[in-house]
């Protein structure tokens, strides 16, 4: 039996329906992507201006930094504004829109945290191949392959919920479009498919994950044997990137590995990768490393300075003689 799609639009049931918790998100969202855009911001303009960019670490987290700029802008904006709304609705156009950047930015932070993994990996276990094997052009070129992953696991997902029928009910229990809320809503069986989506990101972020973690036992196995001084340094660096790394997996595959279903604490962990984590990426960078610190120092104290003079040379600023 064919199934028709007759949804042009979804109502998102968002994290409450209430007016006064609905008021309560509104300020809070509202000041937490204030702060993922001016600390993200501040990460990407400190670097690229006291030229750290041309260490592949911070290469990197420049890119982690505007991938996760760009990753909870898919989300965030639209959940600020749907919180003062009794009906949050969206398109159907306008959900598909959503899926797909939400997941291939998504995509492409999950590659880049295990490009930073790598990178830490060759400099603390073979420094001194470490120029040679971590060079601009390697760099670029994973980037690229982050891109192209992040590309091809969005566009598999985007298949699989586009080509679904919807013929009603409309009503997704979550504050965003994502492929789980869309299986539970088609009209037809979604078990296989269901299958799919755990394939493309459940065992990807799985294997991942894992790699990840193999990775830093290796690096903690290997700093053992370092000075005191220098062991610390390589602990504070991958202290950071490793609760990065657990900040944002364990909610997605909290929510990916298992079959295709939806439960209520599904929001609430999404919250996570959403908002959360990139809320506080660059404060997890930046409160134990002292070349972000005085980088940020740097910049920002030159920039207050440079006011400073404008303002002095300002004619308001000078008294008439007499």
């Amino acid at each position: 039996m064919e199934y028709k799609n007759n949804i042009t639009e979804f109502i998102l049931l968002g994290l409450s329906q209430k007016k006064e918790i609905g008021i309560l998100c509104f300020l809070l969202f509202l000041l937490c992507y204030i702060a993922i855009l001016s600390g993200n911001l501040l990460i990407m303009i400190s670097i690229s201006c006291c030229q750290l960019i041309n260490q592949p670490m911070y290469f990197f987290l420049n890119y982690l930094s505007l991938s996760d700029l760009c990753y909870t802008s898919t989300v965030t904006p639209k959940l600020i504004m749907d919180s003062l709304l009794m009906k949050k609705s969206i398109s159907y156009t306008g959900c598909m829109t959503q899926l797909f950047p939400m997941h291939f930015f998504g995509g492409i932070e999950v590659f880049i945290l295990t490009g930073i993994a790598y990178d830490r990996y060759v400099a603390i276990c073979k420094p001194l191949h470490y120029t040679v094997i971590m060079s601009r052009q390697k760099c670029d070129a994973m980037i690229a392959a982050s891109c192209a992953g992040g590309f091809l696991h969005s566009f598999g997902q985007f298949l699989l919920a586009v080509f679904l029928p919807y013929c009603g009910p409309n009503e997704i229990d979550h504050y965003f479009c994502d492929v789980y809320p869309l299986l539970k809503l088609a009209c037809t069986d979604t078990r296989k498919i269901g299958f799919l989506v755990i394939a493309n990101f459940g065992l990807m972020g799985t294997v991942i994950f894992v790699v990840l973690l193999i990775s830093y036992a290796v690096i903690l196995s290997t700093v053992r044997s370092y000075s005191i001084e220098n062991c610390r340094k390589a602990l504070s660096t991958c202290s950071s990137h490793i609760t990065v790394v657990v900040l944002f997996f364990a909610p997605l595959l909290f929510i990916y590995i298992r079959p295709a279903a939806t439960l209520p604490e599904d929001k609430v962990f999404a919250l996570f990768y959403t908002i959360i984590a990139p809320m506080l990426n660059p404060l997890i960078y930046t409160l134990r490393n002292m070349e972000m610190k005085n980088a940020i120092k740097k910049v920002w104290g030159s920039i207050l300075r440079s006011k400073g003079n404008r303002l002095r040379d300002f004619p308001a600023f000078h008294h008439p003689t007499s």
